[in-house]
């Protein structure tokens, strides 16, 4: 599904002078000084959707609502996590960082899942960042505001568009550029810009010491791996394409994803299509689920599926136990750890290069 186009609505602030002696008041005053003090900040700011349609900010957002935790961890990252007023899939425990655990734990949950609606637009929110491409994408367990509707609640609707945009990047992606693209613009809305350049600075250290280390190994000889996306189902796999952030964070990691010929950024495929790919290392991306305990019977679950499944039981990495246990989320979704997912990844394929 192609992603809707959402248009965020600049309200316009006029602000009138006069050549009158003595009509100049406080209040025009206030207003200067608030325009001085905005553009010091860097502000007014525009951003694009996934369309290129712009919203402009003249000054922070001092109320904001996230779709999901990454939206909320990547505010609690940049510094402005005091800001969120709610959130939808919140995180469950052990998922963030343990720094900002107690101050997640205090925002809202609006939507256990999608938040709904009616909740979103009666939030009170400024600005609304969206990691979604479409509610509607999200096994339709919600609708959408529509933007006359955001425009109405006085929200503000911006993309992660590293991750809602995928499926329109007109090349595969094979590096973090567009998720540190994502930091670096929602730090200039909310005006922790120096935050965002030391966050993406020490991703591309990360990165540049496993590109480094893995600098001379040919292509031919950097394993193949396939994302397995348990919680997609098992029935028909859901393959991970070239526009997804994850092809990004496997290719970084010195690994060939298998289904990187396709186009877009999911795509479902047949057991029979992964049989003959036969991947080196698969990749048990189960999603959250609320606890660290909870999450490894998930893993347990997913492998042991592969090893009791015909189709997939006599393939090389299944029966060498070649599987990596790491979250959906931190690989398909951009944002600050995408770095650290590309590091552990490489650690696995590659434990004599990269430590």
């Amino acid at each position: 599904m192609r992603p809707r186009a959402w248009c965020g609505v600049l309200a316009a602030v006029a602000l009138s002078a006069t050549a009158c002696g003595g009509g100049g008041g406080k209040a025009e005053k206030a207003d200067g000084a608030g325009a001085a003090a905005g553009a010091r900040a860097g502000f007014p700011v525009s951003v694009s959707d996934c369309m290129g349609a712009k919203t402009t900010f003249d000054a922070a957002p001092q109320r904001i609502v996230t779709s999901n935790a990454a939206g909320l961890e990547l505010l609690m990252w940049l510094g402005a996590g005091d800001k969120v007023v709610g959130t939808g899939f919140p995180p469950g425990k052990g998922v963030l960082p343990a720094q900002y655990a107690e101050q997640a734990a205090k925002v809202p949950v609006l939507g256990k899942t999608v938040i709904p609606k009616e909740k979103l637009l009666g939030s009170g929110a400024q600005l609304y960042v969206d990691s979604f491409s479409s509610m509607k994408n999200m096994g339709k367990m919600g609708d959408a505001p529509t933007p006359k509707e955001f425009e109405a609640a006085g929200i503000k609707h911006v993309f992660l568009k590293s991750t809602a945009c995928a499926a329109m990047n007109k090349s595969a992606r094979t590096d973090l550029s567009g998720v540190e693209a994502d930091i670096e613009e929602l730090g200039k809305v909310t005006g922790t810009s120096k935050r965002a350049t030391e966050l993406v600075e020490g991703m591309r250290k990360k990165t540049g010491e496993v590109r480094d280390a893995l600098k001379d190994l040919p292509e031919d000889k950097r394993p193949t791996y396939f994302l397995f996306d348990f919680d997609a189902g098992t029935k028909q796999p859901m393959a991970v394409c070239n526009r997804q952030v994850a092809n990004a964070v496997i290719t970084m990691a010195g690994g060939r994803n298998v289904f990187a010929g396709c186009d877009g950024d999911f795509k479902p495929v047949g057991w029979e299509d992964v049989v003959a790919k036969n991947p080196d290392f698969i990749q048990l991306a189960v999603r959250n689920r609320g606890s660290q305990e909870a999450n490894e019977a998930a893993f347990d679950e997913a492998a042991a599926f592969l090893k009791s499944f015909p189709a997939t039981a006599e393939l090389e990495a299944v029966k060498k136990g070649r599987f990596l246990r790491i979250g959906s989320e931190r690989t398909t979704i951009g944002g600050v750890r995408s770095a650290d997912t590309v590091r552990e990844i490489a650690h696995a394929l590659h434990p004599d290069r990269v430590k």
